[in-house]
């Protein structure tokens, strides 16, 4: 066996990645090392799980625009090079320290970590981890903390949509648009107005349960909601692009209507004119899904449940629109960057299944004997 081993050139850290404590551990992660500058994927090595940590062993990565913003430095939050992105994973549980109880190896988890999360493995808190139920596949589950949590905080925790109200959506066919217009038809049963910036995006929309589309690519937001609605307006806009659709979806808004501001996909930080809020009564508020991870961590753990909940009964089903491998990092960056994806985008570490993890295993146990 260590003869094949050699011939076929195998690094003896690449063969001992899964073994225990008498063998050099080590994985592949997705490394920013220089800001602005394309990801490594280079060997590291493993450290040992301090006794409230647990080691995951990632499946599926999402790719969220805050991991690319976090490689050019343009974050909120600034870890120290060099560092793995990934905020959101899939995997299974390898190894618990001493002191911990909540999940045990082999358990199937979500994660959300800080920035480390397109590796191979993961050494986590288990606070941040979430048992995936039997029925809901690693890959699915993956796309679900920061696009379905983002959802759900926002209609439910933020605009408190209530059923038959009406909702507006902009940059519906993206990760948080699809989950936003899956939640809000199939679980809080809403009327949805899905607005997106192609005929070919509001088609997907439709497709997740849409009512009715706008390309605001082809006119004003604002006379096409009216067209479809009437001057009532609509009950609840949740806008991710900012600047002019912001100020458009903000016009559109019925009487006490809310609007949720979850992010600026489009460049430009719109200012609130106040008025506009005084004369409909209306609510202009900020979602920073992230942010009640640390400041309200029950309403943040909630949600995460809620999803799996929803995914497992059927009430939602997270569209993924690409699945790229962890070496293929860049072009997934360059995919989102270049508004290519609709739905989620996802790393698949494991691409080539758990096959090769076993013979894998199988010639670590050949090392060590030798």
């Amino acid at each position: 066996m260590a003869a094949v081993a050699r011939g076929r050139g195998l690094s003896r850290a690449w063969l001992c990645r899964r073994a225990g404590p008498g063998c050099g551990r080590h994985y592949r992660a997705a490394l920013c090392t220089e800001l602005k500058q394309p990801l490594a994927i280079e060997e590291v090595a493993s450290r040992p799980v301090r006794p409230h940590e647990v080691r995951v062993d990632v499946h599926f990565c999402g790719v969220n625009f805050a991991d690319i913003l976090v490689c050019r430095g343009q974050y909120q939050e600034k870890p120290q090079l060099p560092f793995t992105p990934g905020m959101e994973f899939s995997g299974t549980v390898l190894e618990t320290g001493t002191d911990v109880s909540t999940v045990k190896e082999g358990d199937r988890v979500i994660g959300v970590s800080g920035f480390n999360g397109m590796a191979e493995e993961c050494i986590i808190d288990p606070k941040t981890l979430w048992q995936i139920p039997e029925r809901v596949p690693l890959r699915e589950a993956a796309t679900l903390p920061v696009s379905y949590g983002t959802a759900i905080l926002a209609l439910e925790h933020r605009a408190c949509t209530r059923p038959g109200e009406t909702v507006l959506v902009t940059a519906a066919a993206g990760a948080t648009g699809l989950a936003v217009v899956d939640v809000a038809t199939n679980v809080l049963q809403a009327q949805v107005i899905a607005a997106a910036g192609s005929d070919e995006k509001c088609k997907l929309a439709m497709q997740k349960g849409a009512q009715s589309t706008v390309n605001y690519g082809q006119g004003g937001l604002k006379e096409a909601v009216r067209k479809l609605v009437g001057s009532g307006g609509v009950s609840v806009a949740i806008d991710t692009v900012g600047g002019d659709v912001f100020l458009e979806a903000l016009r559109s808004l019925a009487w006490e209507g809310r609007i949720v501001v979850v992010g600026f996909a489009g460049g430009t930080i719109a200012s609130v004119p106040a008025n506009l809020l005084l004369l409909k009564n209306v609510s202009a508020m900020g979602l920073y899904w992230g942010r009640y991870k640390e400041q309200n961590f029950p309403v943040f753990s909630r949600t995460l449940s809620s999803a799996l909940q929803y995914c497992q009964q059927g009430r939602i089903q997270p569209h993924i629109g690409a699945v790229f491998k962890l070496e293929e990092v860049n072009d997934a960056f360059l995919h989102v960057i270049q508004r290519k994806s609709t739905g989620k985008t996802t790393t698949a570490v494991h691409y080539a299944g758990k096959p090769m993890e076993i013979w894998r295993e199988r010639l670590c146990l050949a090392w060590r004997v030798l």
